[in-house]
């Protein structure tokens, strides 16, 4: 489990070195810099872990994502609910605030590790069929891209595609935030709202031709999203 740590305080570095190693993980650390250049973003990168502080870290997450699509949990000294939603939106799979707990983070590391490790469902040639072969949506597990009739090919991350693939063969039910988030991220998900609406939001930016006015992910007020019914198909 390879992890790269960006941060740019010793004595923390220090710490969480000590802890993801005892933790399994193996680790390398990189400095803030290396985001602002895009060199420690390296492939073999299965975890990204920043403690680093940027003046903007939705800039940061922008610039970052450019180059990974790893799992990333940031963390930072203190946020408002608004930057909070707005770091998720750009990328951020998870965001502490300090004082950190070490317990949390490796658990919240384990868990997106294991949901971008694990094998991506496969879809039976039963299911394809009654999703239905001209959809406008078109869903490849093998590749992870989905399409969009008249549009670009678009490429997804590993949580991006989970949440595609989990609303689109439950399409026309309404599937609450709690429930998203067991099944994509692998842990209760009780009040994290944040982390699925920014996620929501990532995937609208690639295949609804207006994200603000959806028309394929429809949000269900207060309880959580929903596919139409009449658009998804995996191949």
């Amino acid at each position: 489990m390879k992890v790269l740590l960006i941060t740019d305080d010793p004595q923390e570095e220090s710490i969480l070195l000590s802890v993801l190693q005892m933790a399994g993980f193996s680790v390398t650390v990189g400095q803030r810099a290396d985001i602002d250049e895009g060199l420690a973003l390296e492939s073999s990168a299965e975890l990204i872990i920043v403690t680093a502080s940027f003046d903007d870290p939705v800039d940061a997450i922008y610039h970052l994502r450019v180059y990974s699509e790893a799992p990333l949990v940031w963390v930072v000294d203190g946020v408002t609910e608004r930057l909070h939603a707005q770091m998720v939106e750009a990328g951020s799979d998870h965001v502490f605030t300090r004082p950190l707990s070490v317990r949390l983070l490796v658990a919240y590391g384990q868990a997106l590790l294991r949901r971008s490790q694990s094998p991506l469902p496969s879809v039976s040639s039963v299911v394809s069929k009654e999703l239905g072969m001209r959809s406008a949506v078109r869903l490849d597990p093998a590749r992870r891209t989905v399409q969009v009739t008249g549009r670009p090919l678009q490429r997804l991350s590993q949580l991006e595609y989970r949440l595609l693939h989990t609303l689109m063969l439950n399409r026309g039910q309404v599937i609450p935030t709690e429930t998203i988030v067991e099944h994509v991220w692998g842990y209760s998900g009780e009040g994290d709202r944040s982390l699925v609406r920014g996620l929501i939001n990532r995937l609208r930016a690639k295949i609804e031709v207006n994200p603000e006015n959806p028309h394929y992910i429809r949000t269900i007020a207060r309880i959580g999203y929903m596919f139409s019914p009449d658009e998804a198909e995996t191949w």
